[in-house]
């Protein structure tokens, strides 16, 4: 069968458009489409320096490499943040893949440790912990947003970029709902406009199964090591859940996507909340004490 853009033979059957792509067509299409998305939301500006959070895995090496291609046009410049949370036999790896992966394309890579910001490890973090109802994941997600929020400030960097894909953001709506935690849906909007640290995703519109043929198709090495804390909490089964509705109803990810845009376009408008300083560390945040303060602050407690 051929590319229904080119004569090329036909690698990727997009399901929920019908489109028959080749490898350098599909490769075309995810950077068109990620181009399309950030100008949509004006994610990013010609001059910006760019943080691009890299972890080692497709998504956001993907992303960095896509990013690379786009600035060459569009006059941004691109620096990596890698944090290593200090899991044993796990983070090595990618440390090595993304070091060499910036190198091949001259980015400049930096790595912060979670040891260096907050004086632990989450290993550290999780014997203290007295719940086990919270996963590791929640604390590690906490302090992994403020370890990029610093390398952000002290790379000086305009912008963060992530590389959460489509299904993650589902993923994320359906464990906010079930959480009862609306305002947390309000956060997802797109329009970082109002935020004082910008923050972008710019694969918010591309299917996770995409961005894994695109590593694949692109060569792109990444971490074969799954997290050994992956599986703790429920969004590994939210994430089957919803592959498997995909699969016997095409493009109900992108019908849920563009529901869950409107809906936290609406909770946006009516959180209303205040950013604040935290009385313990300075940093942003919207009550008087930051997550991340009074998590390692329950942390030592226990």
């Amino acid at each position: 069968m051929k590319c229904d853009r080119c004569e090329n033979t036909v690698v990727y059957s997009r399901k929920y458009s019908g489109e028959n792509l080749c490898s350098s067509c599909f490769s075309r299409s995810i950077v068109h489409k990620t181009t399309k998305t950030m100008a949509k939301y004006n994610m990013i500006k010609p001059g910006d320096v760019v943080g691009v959070a890299v972890s080692g895995g497709k998504d956001s090496l993907s992303l960095l490499q896509v990013l690379k291609e786009i600035s060459l046009d569009h006059h941004f410049t691109l620096k990596a943040i890698t944090v290593d949370e200090g899991i044993p036999g796990y983070r090595d790896e990618a440390l090595k893949i993304v070091e060499e992966f910036c190198k091949k394309i001259d980015v400049e890579h930096k790595v912060y440790p979670y040891n260096s910001l907050f004086g632990t490890t989450l290993e550290q973090t999780l014997e203290h912990r007295n719940n086990e109802k919270i996963s590791s994941c929640s604390i590690c997600g906490v302090l992994r947003r403020r370890a990029i929020d610093f390398g952000a400030i002290d790379l000086k960097v305009d912008v963060i970029a992530t590389g959460h894909n489509m299904d993650d953001m589902l993923q994320t709506f359906i464990i906010n709902i079930i959480s009862g935690d609306t305002k947390k849906i309000g956060w997802m909007d797109p329009d970082t406009s109002e935020n004082k640290i910008r923050k972008i995703k710019p694969f918010y519109e591309i299917y996770e199964n995409e961005i894994v043929f695109y590593a694949f198709t692109n060569e792109i090495p990444f971490q074969s090591e799954e997290c050994p804390h992956m599986n703790e909490g429920i969004r590994t089964e939210i994430r089957n859940f919803l592959n498997s509705l995909e699969k016997t109803h095409s493009g109900i990810k992108n019908n849920m996507f563009k529901s869950i845009l409107k809906i936290s376009s609406t909770l946006k408008d009516s959180n209303n909340s205040e950013w604040k300083t935290c009385s313990k560390c300075g940093s942003e945040c919207t009550g008087d004490i930051c997550s991340v303060c009074s998590t390692l602050a329950n942390l030592r407690l226990n």
